[in-house]
C-alpha cells in the first residue's frame, strides 16, 4: 500500500487526495491518511521491521509472477471477408476493382509494380484485415454522403488509393511505402481518416453496431497537468476562494510555466513571500506534468476479433453510447493492437455545406473531386494572402509566407502547408528554400542520388520522407531502419535516442564520400523535425482540402462564408472576422431577423429596387436578378439562444407569418429568456421596430388563457419610444453577436483616438518601411507559436481592417498584463514591410479598454 516514494511527499499526497474528492485539505478529514508512513523503504529498514523469513518469502512469490504483456494475443476482425474468399484474396479483389476505377485505361506500370509490392508485404505481415476494416468504414461514410479523406502515412500507399481511402496518387510521387509499413518495424499500419466533424458520430456508431461494444472501443489519452490547470487545482485544494482561483488562472496563462512567478503574482495581488503562496507554488511545481485525468483519444478506434476486455481494461465513456479503453496510443503501438483513427475535420463539413448551397442556389453540381484544378484566379487570391477562413493557410504566419512563396500550382501548396511548421523553421530550412526559389541562392546537390530526393524542394529537405530517403541513399539505411530514424525524430525531445543515428549517419555518409558539413547540416535539420516535422503525404492530403476551400472562397465567397459560419467552431476566425472579410469583398450581409432568418445562416437575393428603376435583360429577366446573393445571418448567431427555441420559431413561421410579437411568443413557445435575447439582438425589428420598442412589446406579452382565446385582445395605444443610440446599438450587437453590421466601435471612438495620435489601419498600411507610428485596435487574436522563440503575434482590428502586431519576448514579459488582458490595445512601434507583407513591431503597449465602455469583445488566443 505504498503511495509515496519518500515521507516528505505527504503534503502532496494530501493535496492530490483533496483534488480527487473535490474538497479541500482542511475539510478532507478521514479521506487523508492518518500519517506519512505509506512510503518506500530500503532493504536495511525493512529488515528492522519484518522477520528474515518473511522477507525471503517475497522472492519466490515474485518469481511466480510470470505474466508479461507480450503474452496477449491480438487478432484482427474477420467478418468482412465474404464466403469463398480469404482476407488475402478479398483485399486483392477490392484493390483490383479500385485500380480499374482509378485508372480506367489501365494502371501505369509503376503503379502496378507498387500494388504488387504492397500486397505482398501486407500479406507477409498479415495486415489484410486491417485494410479491409478501414475500407469498410470509408465505404459506409460515402454511402451516407459523409465527406471523408485518408491522410498521413497512409497516403503513401497505392492500395489505399485504389481502395478509395486516400485521394493522393502515390504513383505520381516518390514516397516510401515503408513510411507506412515495414518488415523491420513489424507493427500495424496507422491510417488516419478525416470525416465531417458534425457527422463523425454517425461513423463512430456504425463501428459500434458493426463490431459490438464489447469488441470496439475508443483509445484513451492521458491529460497531464500544465501550469494553469495545476495552479487552479492546487489552489482549490488549499482552500483559496473562487475569485482568488480565477486571479491565479490569469497569473498562469495557457502559454506559461511556473518560472519567474514573483512579479506576476504581485501584479494580481498575491504576496510571493507568504507561507501560503510558497506552499501553493511548491506543490504546483511538484505536480506539474503529472497525469491529471484520463480522456478520450480524438478518434483512435481499437477493434478486435475477441472481446476487448480480455486484452485491456474497458470502461464506459462519459458520452452516451461510447466505450473507452484505459490505454493510450503508445500502449497500443507497443502491443500491436489495431487502431483506426476516425478523426473530425471541420473544413470537410464546411465544404459539404458549401457544395449543397451551390447546388440549391446556383444549380452547380460539384464534388470535391470535380472542382476545377489549377485555377489561376484561385492561386492569385492565395498569393495575395486573401485566405481568411480557408483550410491550413489561414493563420497569420501562413498569410505572411504566401506573398513570399507565391504558390502557383498544387505542389507549391503542398510545400506551403508543410513549411510554416516548427520542424522546418527550427531546422533552418525555410529561408534557404525561399532564397533558392527567388533565385537569390544557387541550388547544388552533393550527389545525383541526393538530387533525386531533394530536387523537388530545391535541395532543402522539407519532409520526413526526404530525410528517410537521404538516410537510405546517402548513409546506407534500409527502408525499415529509415523508419526507425523517423520514429526517433518524433520522440527525441521527450525521450532522446537520436545520438546513435548521428553516429550512424556520419559514418555512413563519410563512407560514401559525402562531406562532413553536409552530414552535420542534415543532422541539425533532423533535430528540427523533432519539433513537428511534416510528412509529405500528410501535407499533400491537406493541400487537397486547402485548394478546394480556396477555390470555393474565390469563386463563391458568399456560399463559402455561409457554410463556414454554419460549421463553427473551427479554424482561426470568429464570426465577426468572417463576416467583416465577406463585407470587404463586397458581399451584402443582412442581420438576424425573426421574419427571415433560419437556424443557420442562409443566402438570399437583395431586396429588389423599385419597379421604375428596373431594366430588363435580353432574355426578359429583370437585370437585378443577376445581383449577387447576400448572406442572411442565422438565429444560431445569437449568443445564448437555444437551438430548440430557434427551431420552434422557424417551424411556427413556416406554418404562417407572425401577426406580431405576442403571436410569435405564443406560437413558438418562447420563455422570458428567449424573448429578451431576441429583443436585445434586434431580431424583432420586422415585428416591433427597434430594440427599445421590442423590449416594450415583449414586456406586455401575457400567458395565454384558454377561456379567452377566441376573444380579440384590447388594442393598446402606441407609446412613443425613442430608438437606441448608436453606442447602445453597438454595445448590444457585440454582447449578442460579437460583431456589428452598423458602425464599427472604433469609428465611434475615432476622435478620442486621434487625440492620442493613434492612426487608423488604412493610414498604417500606407506608411513606408521603418516609419514609427502609434496605432490602436480591438484585439481579435493572440498567437504564440512554439516556433517563434517566445514572440507573440497579435491581430488588431478597426473600422478599416486589420493590423498584424509582433511583440518580442522581452516586451511581452515587461508588459505581460497589458498584452494578455487588453481589449483595446494601443501599440507604439515601427512599421516593417517585406514586399506585400506588413507588420507593426511593438515597442510599447497600452491598455485603452476603458474607452470601450463595457463593450463585450473577445479575442481568440492560440498557442
Amino acid at each position: 500500500d505504498v503511495h509515496m516514494h519518500v515521507r516528505r511527499r505527504r503534503a502532496l499526497q494530501d493535496t492530490v487526495t483533496a483534488i480527487r474528492h473535490r474538497t479541500t485539505v482542511a475539510q478532507a478529514g478521514a479521506l487523508l491518511f492518518a500519517n506519512g508512513e505509506r512510503h518506500l523503504r530500503s532493504h536495511a529498514v525493512l529488515a528492522t521491521l519484518y522477520p528474515e523469513a518473511a522477507l525471503q518469502a517475497t522472492a519466490p512469490i515474485a518469481a511466480r509472477c510470470t505474466f508479461a504483456l507480450t503474452d496477449l494475443r491480438y487478432q484482427y476482425p474477420s467478418e468482412l471477408v465474404p464466403e469463398g474468399e480469404n482476407a488475402t484474396s478479398w483485399l486483392r479483389a477490392l484493390t483490383e476493382e479500385g485500380a480499374r476505377w482509378r485508372w480506367p485505361g489501365g494502371a501505369p506500370a509503376r503503379a502496378r509494380k507498387l500494388i504488387e509490392h504492397e500486397l505482398a508485404l501486407i500479406s507477409e505481415l498479415g495486415y489484410e484485415s486491417y485494410f479491409l476494416t478501414v475500407h469498410d468504414i470509408v465505404r459506409f461514410a460515402r454511402s451516407q454522403g459523409i465527406l471523408c479523406q485518408g491522410r498521413g502515412s497512409a497516403a503513401n500507399s497505392v492500395v489505399c488509393f485504389a481502395l478509395g481511402i486516400t485521394e493522393i496518387d502515390p504513383e505520381r510521387r516518390s514516397m516510401l511505402f515503408e513510411r507506412f509499413i515495414s518488415r523491420e518495424r513489424n507493427e500495424p499500419p496507422d491510417i488516419d481518416v478525416d470525416f465531417e466533424h458534425e457527422r463523425r458520430e454517425e461513423v463512430i456508431q456504425y463501428i459500434y453496431r458493426r463490431y459490438g461494444r464489447e469488441r470496439a472501443a475508443l483509445a484513451a489519452t492521458v491529460i497531464c497537468y500544465r501550469g494553469k490547470s495545476v495552479v487552479r487545482d492546487v489552489a482549490r485544494a488549499l482552500g483559496y476562494g473562487t475569485d482568488q482561483v480565477e486571479q491565479l488562472g490569469r497569473v498562469i496563462g495557457q502559454w506559461d510555466g511556473l518560472d519567474d512567478l514573483d512579479g506576476r503574482l504581485r501584479e494580481h495581488g498575491f504576496d510571493p513571500a507568504s507561507a501560503q503562496v510558497k506552499r501553493l507554488v511548491g506543490l504546483s511545481r511538484e505536480l506539474l506534468d503529472a497525469p491529471r485525468h484520463l480522456s478520450q483519444h480524438v478518434g483512435g478506434f481499437v477493434i478486435s476479433e475477441q472481446p476487448l476486455h480480455t486484452l485491456v481494461p474497458v470502461e464506459n465513456a462519459a458520452m452516451p453510447d461510447r466505450t473507452i479503453i484505459q490505454w493510450d496510443k503508445d500502449d497500443l503501438d507497443t502491443l500491436g493492437l489495431l487502431k483506426v483513427d476516425c478523426l473530425a475535420l471541420g473544413m470537410l463539413t464546411c465544404v459539404r455545406k458549401c457544395l449543397d448551397l451551390l447546388r440549391a442556389h446556383h444549380g452547380i453540381d460539384l464534388t470535391a473531386a470535380t472542382i476545377p484544378a489549377e485555377d489561376a484566379e484561385t492561386y492569385a487570391m492565395i498569393q495575395r494572402a486573401d485566405t481568411v477562413g480557408v483550410f491550413q493557410i489561414e493563420s497569420r504566419a501562413q498569410m505572411a509566407m504566401l506573398p513570399r512563396l507565391k504558390p502557383a500550382c498544387f505542389y507549391d501548396l503542398v510545400i506551403e502547408v508543410a513549411i510554416v511548421r516548427p520542424g522546418p523553421i527550427q531546422g533552418g530550412m525555410v529561408h534557404p528554400y525561399l532564397r533558392r526559389r527567388q533565385g537569390l541562392e544557387p541550388v547544388d546537390y552533393p550527389s545525383t542520388e541526393v538530387q533525386a530526393v531533394l530536387e523537388r524542394t530545391l535541395g532543402v529537405p522539407l519532409f520526413q520522407e526526404q530525410v528517410m530517403e537521404i538516410a537510405i541513399v546517402a548513409a546506407g539505411y534500409s527502408a525499415g531502419e529509415a523508419d526507425q530514424l523517423r520514429r526517433s525524430m518524433a520522440a527525441w525531445r521527450r525521450r532522446g535516442g537520436l545520438e546513435p543515428h548521428r553516429v550512424r549517419l556520419m559514418q555512413g555518409m563519410a563512407a560514401r564520400g559525402y562531406p562532413p558539413a553536409f552530414a552535420e547540416r542534415l543532422f541539425e535539420q533532423i533535430k528540427g523535425f523533432g519539433s513537428y516535422g511534416f510528412p509529405e503525404s500528410h501535407a499533400a492530403s491537406f493541400a487537397l482540402i486547402t485548394y478546394v476551400s480556396c477555390w470555393l472562397k474565390c469563386h463563391h465567397p458568399a456560399a463559402f462564408a455561409c457554410a463556414l459560419l454554419n460549421s463553427l467552431p473551427m479554424g482561426f476566425y470568429a464570426p465577426s472576422q468572417i463576416i467583416a472579410d465577406l463585407r470587404r469583398h463586397g458581399v451584402a450581409v443582412y442581420p438576424v431577423d425573426i421574419c427571415s432568418s433560419a437556424l443557420d445562416s442562409t443566402l438570399e437575393l437583395p431586396a429588389p429596387p423599385p419597379p421604375e428603376t428596373r431594366t430588363r435583360r435580353a432574355d426578359g429577366l429583370p437585370r437585378d436578378a443577376r445581383a449577387a446573393l447576400g448572406l442572411r445571418m442565422g438565429l444560431r448567431e445569437i449568443r445564448g439562444l437555444s437551438a430548440d427555441a430557434a427551431r420552434r420559431i422557424v417551424a411556427a413561421r413556416n406554418e404562417r407569418g407572425f401577426d406580431g410579437v405576442e403571436d410569435l411568443c405564443h406560437r413558438a413557445g418562447l420563455d422570458a429568456r428567449a424573448r429578451s435575447l431576441l429583443a436585445r439582438a434586434d431580431a424583432l425589428r420586422g415585428l416591433a421596430g427597434n430594440r427599445h420598442r421590442a423590449h416594450w412589446e415583449i414586456a406586455g406579452v401575457e400567458a395565454q388563457r384558454p377561456l379567452f382565446d377566441a376573444l380579440e385582445s384590447t388594442a393598446e395605444s402606441r407609446v412613443a419610444i425613442p430608438p437606441p443610440t448608436a453606442r447602445e446599438r453597438v454595445l448590444e450587437d457585440y454582447a449578442l453577436f460579437g460583431l456589428t453590421l452598423g458602425r464599427h466601435p472604433l469609428a465611434l471612438l475615432r476622435d478620442s483616438l486621434k487625440e492620442r495620435h493613434c492612426r487608423g489601419s488604412r493610414e498604417v498600411r500606407a506608411l513606408p518601411h521603418g516609419r514609427r507610428v502609434r496605432y490602436a485596435g480591438l484585439v481579435t487574436m493572440r498567437q504564440r507559436p512554439a516556433t517563434a522563440s517566445g514572440v507573440t503575434f497579435v491581430t488588431l482590428e478597426d473600422e478599416h481592417g486589420m493590423v498584424n502586431v509582433v511583440v518580442w519576448r522581452d516586451l511581452a514579459e515587461r508588459q505581460r498584463r497589458v498584452l494578455r488582458e487588453a481589449q483595446l490595445l494601443e501599440v507604439e512601434g515601427c512599421v516593417e514591410t517585406d514586399g506585400n507583407v506588413q507588420h507593426l513591431i511593438a515597442r510599447k503597449l497600452g491598455d485603452l479598454s476603458e474607452l470601450l465602455g463595457g463593450l463585450d469583445t473577445r479575442s481568440r488566443d492560440f498557442r
